[in-house]
C-alpha cells in the first residue's frame, strides 16, 4: 500500500467512524478514535456482511457504507458491554 492508499484508508475510517458516532447517539471519540472505530468497523463489515449475503458494491462510497455498518455494529457492542 502506497502513501495514497494509506491516506484514503484513514479518510474512509474517519468518515465512517464519524457517521457511526452520529447514528449511535452518545459516542464521539475524537478524530483518532473515529478513525480507529471506522477501520475496525470496516474489518467487521468485511468479515460479517459476506457471511449474511449482503454485498454493497465497489468504490469508495461502498467502502464508506460498509465501514459505517461495521462501525455501528462495533459501537452497539461497546454499548452492550458498558451497560452489562
Amino acid at each position: 500500500m502506497g502513501a495514497e492508499g494509506l491516506i484514503i484508508f484513514l479518510i474512509v475510517g474517519a468518515i465512517a467512524g464519524w457517521l457511526a458516532g452520529l447514528i449511535v447517539k452518545g459516542y464521539g471519540f475524537g478524530l483518532l478514535g473515529n478513525i480507529v472505530v471506522g477501520i475496525v468497523g470496516a474489518f467487521i463489515a468485511g468479515w460479517l456482511l459476506p457471511k449474511v449475503g449482503l454485498y454493497i458494491g465497489g468504490g469508495i462510497i461502498a467502502n464508506i457504507i460498509n465501514a459505517v455498518i461495521g462501525a455501528v455494529i462495533l459501537l452497539f457492542l461497546i454499548r452492550l458491554v458498558k451497560t452489562a
